[in-house]
């Protein structure tokens, strides 16, 4: 047909009739991808897909175009009372003060919820002190009600979790969208850097430094976060996390992004063999005690696994290669303590097995000597110190026999952790690192181009995900056909058979804790590769040897 004048016809077009406002304001057509279209997410702004209904339906693993946070009724009921009510589910976190709730979709209560309910158990039974984050959530809850992108930070690193235990697509793209706007966020913080928004700077840096899974992005990371904490020094008693900055103060006085490595030294190789040695010696002297605790067992079997598979590559020499060895260590340093605590909370055997870990942290510093401090070393020293305070509690004649023989094999545990802060404090001493500087507090420009630099050179991208994510060493379980998927995979689970046949409720109270229902077609792909090959090479040659518990 003839357009008006004669002319040719008038293209057909077919109208967005539910495209997002944000698309509609600028009279654009919107691709009505849920739950973020795609020109909100190139454009770093909130789509209001978020707020949308079908963001408060439950999701389904069926439902392609979804994330999938694993809700239960109940967890659905509760945030649905918090929507209404404006009340915080979990007064003991004390966060203060607190965000207004009504302004957050329910997509969001959920991912905050998620956080929240595991660090409120964490607190209720005073273990939060023997994890390596809880500890600091209810502060960065408090932080985010001023700075939304320590919201977004929190979002994000929430939304992670849920994506690595529900192997959902649909969550990851979830967790980018928030990490992105945090980071945007966290630039136009930096530019702005001063004693009032300092706070809010370190909570966003540490939680997205938390979350990179490649070496150049937690290492623009961590160097902007040691800038801050140098800053933050005249007024650190001040602020929020002022015993975090006591820790880490002064951070090591290196480049972490230097690519270059150097060759280890026969010595150096045999020094390194001897730590191995005595990290599995450990190992096996606590294995006979491990008979009735299956879960834990299972833990301790990946964790020799993983010692060996070091002991038969050849030794990191650059960040990089470092960087790639400790990932999956690192990883379990986030996710072990929480599932084993909620399982069996006040026992012993589960606390010298966490012990075990934070301990194989320490002790392997030495041999990734340019990240092994910072990645993974120090953040366990903390935790592993207020385990050995409990369990030596145990050496007492009152337990019984076999209470205190595993009580005992903390003493390995407690010598790494002597050893490593004789071993700091000799580093600092050789290296004339001086104590915290005392610097203006105004007249940041220089900090804020460096922190600016830093962060600039690494755009957030799917290589940032949290501790949770999985590991770039892409292990292949060789011994799993496809169809096949690990039952380790499941833990932990919504109940756990304790001594004499009891059964514990998890404390995590979140659904993150029920075992996922795994798809029966597996892809080629990893499916926790996310995307990433699955044969990558290693320039340190560490062997990708099979493994169920990544």
């Amino acid at each position: 047909m003839a357009g008006p004048g004669g002319g040719p016809s008038r293209r057909s077009h077919t109208k967005s009739r539910k495209g997002c406002k944000t698309c509609k304001k600028r009279h654009i057509r919107c691709d009505e991808t849920f739950p973020q279209c795609r020109n909100c997410t190139k454009h770093q702004v909130r789509c209001d897909y978020m707020d949308s209904p079908t963001a408060m339906v439950p999701d389904s693993p069926k439902s392609p175009q979804q994330p999938n946070l694993l809700w239960t009724p109940e967890i659905d009921a509760t945030i649905e009372l918090w929507r209404q009510t404006n009340e915080f589910p979990f007064p003991e976190l004390r966060v203060l003060p607190q965000p207004q709730w009504r302004a957050f979709s329910k997509t969001d209560l959920r991912l905050i919820h998620h956080l929240s309910s595991i660090s409120n158990e964490m607190f209720r039974h005073r273990t939060s002190r023997l994890t390596i984050w809880t500890d600091m959530m209810p502060k960065f809850l408090s932080i985010a009600a001023t700075y939304p992108f320590v919201m977004h930070s929190i979002l994000a690193f929430s939304a992670s979790h849920l994506a690595w235990i529900s192997q959902s697509s649909e969550t990851r793209n979830l967790a980018f969208h928030h990490g992105g706007v945090a980071l945007k966020g966290l630039h136009e913080g930096i530019a702005n850097f001063t004693k009032a928004n300092s706070d809010g700077v370190l909570a966003s840096s540490l939680l997205l430094a938390w979350q990179a899974t490649d070496w150049r992005g937690w290492a623009s990371l961590v160097t902007g976060t040691r800038t801050v904490i140098q800053a933050m020094q005249p007024w650190r008693h001040e602020s929020m996390f002022a015993e975090y900055i006591a820790e880490h103060s002064p951070m090591p006085n290196k480049s972490f992004m230097n690519p270059v490595g150097s060759p280890i030294s026969p010595d150096a190789r045999r020094e390194q063999l001897a730590i191995i040695s005595d990290v599995q010696s450990s190992l096996q002297r606590l294995h006979p005690y491990l008979s009735r605790h299956d879960q834990d067992g299972k833990w301790v079997d990946q964790l020799r696994g993983y010692i060996e598979r070091l002991r038969a590559s050849s030794p990191p020499q650059t960040p990089e290669e470092q960087f790639g060895q400790l990932y999956a260590l690192r990883k379990w340093l986030f996710w072990v303590p929480i599932s084993l605590l909620a399982a069996k909370r006040g026992d012993v055997t589960v606390l010298v097995v966490l012990a075990h870990f934070y301990a194989a942290a320490l002790a392997l510093e030495p041999m990734f000597r340019d990240v092994g401090s910072v990645f993974c070393a120090h953040l366990s020293l903390r935790p592993l110190e207020e385990i050995i305070a409990v369990v030596q509690g145990y050496q007492d004649p009152r337990y019984d026999q076999r209470t205190q023989a595993i009580s005992y094999l903390i003493q390995y545990p407690a010598d790494i952790a002597s050893s490593y802060k004789s071993r700091r404090e000799w580093a600092r001493q050789q290296a004339g690192e001086p104590s915290p500087v005392q610097q203006p507090p105004y007249g940041l420009e220089t900090i804020n181009l460096d922190l600016e630099n830093q962060i600039a050179q690494y755009p957030y991208s799917q290589s940032l995900s949290p501790a949770f994510a999985p590991s770039p060493l892409n292990f292949i379980s060789t011994g799993l056909v496809s169809g096949q998927t690990s039952p380790y995979l499941e833990v932990p689970r919504t109940t756990v058979e304790a001594y004499g046949g009891s059964s514990y409720a998890s404390p995590l109270g979140s659904p993150a804790t029920v075992p996922p229902p795994y798809s029966v077609s597996v892809p080629e792909e990893n499916v926790f590769s996310f995307g990433m090959p699955m044969s990558m090479g290693y320039p340190s040659g560490f062997v990708a040897t099979p493994t169920v518990w990544t």
